[in-house]
């Protein structure tokens, strides 16, 4: 689909229904909007064809994203919105996406990615950045529903799950994220892009879940070690897994693991079968 073609692309410039709305960003919501058709048109296609399934949106604020998967041909967006503000904005878009949009007033915390739309199911948003971090981990534990995720985070969240052993960066959300997916930084964008700009450069990221058969079935435990090693990320091993394991030096050793590491020189498999030697 064009942008000369279809109700979608014949609606007003996104500034002009701001205006419209008096819809200002709100800092409660994290809410920083991106305006740049160009650019969301981009995040949209790093996406991959959504001409099948469901497209999640998180947080679509006056629609800006929202315009550009559908004029990017998506079969079915659903855009979740805490936000009551934008509603009506959001509403203007859904009677132009020739019921292609469905708009769904809550917070994405409460709402399970399985409950939204007919698979294969895609999370593609501009995420607000006081959540961003937590709806991540909620979806990691839903990989089994999710076909894939192109986010937006600021850069240094992105800097985090891309990171490897021994560097600064890697950390606990570095595990999960690298665990449950294949993660690929794909761009930065500037703080100039948004409405208003914030004070740090975003980036998008594309998280891909592996096969199930890759993943542990259950990432409680694995959050439980990576919470207790990166905790106290200072201490040796031995120390810092002390409230988990009965004998963490005994464990250590059983995996071939030196009780005098620190957390950052483990790989992503290590913490992997610590979790799975983790007593019930």
């Amino acid at each position: 689909m064009s942008e000369s073609e279809g109700p979608v692309a014949a609606l007003p410039p996104l500034r002009e229904t701001i205006a419209a709305h008096g819809l200002d960003a709100r800092k409660r919501f994290g809410q920083h909007f991106l305006l740049d058709l160009n650019l969301t048109r981009r995040i949209a296609r790093a996406a991959g064809s959504l001409a099948d399934g469901t497209v999640v949106e998180i947080g679509p604020g006056p629609g800006g994203l929202t315009r550009a998967l559908l004029l990017e041909g998506a079969a079915k967006v659903v855009a979740i919105e805490v936000d009551p503000r934008a509603i009506g904005v959001l509403d203007e878009l859904r009677a132009a996406s020739e019921e292609r949009l469905e708009v769904i007033e809550g917070d994405a915390l409460r709402i399970e990615p399985a409950t939204l739309g007919p698979a294969p199911r895609r999370i593609v948003a501009n995420l607000p950045y006081n959540v961003s971090t937590a709806l991540l981990v909620r979806w990691l534990h839903a990989a089994d529903d999710l076909a894939g995720m192109v986010l937006m985070f600021q850069k240094e969240v992105v800097d985090r799950l891309i990171a490897a052993p021994r560097t600064k960066d890697y950390g606990r959300l570095s595990v999960l994220a690298q665990h449950v997916c294949e993660v690929r930084k794909l761009f930065d964008v500037a703080p100039s892009a948004f409405v208003p700009p914030p004070k740090v450069v975003s980036s998008v990221a594309e998280l891909i879940p592996r096969p199930a058969s890759q993943r542990l079935a259950d990432l409680a435990p694995l959050e439980r070690v990576t919470a207790a090693a990166f905790g106290q990320r200072r201490k040796m091993l031995r120390g810092s897994l002390s409230g988990i394991f009965s004998d963490p030096i005994a464990t250590l050793e059983k995996l071939g693991l030196a009780p005098t590491a620190r957390a950052e020189e483990l790989a992503v498999a290590d913490f992997v079968r610590l979790a799975a030697a983790l007593e019930p």
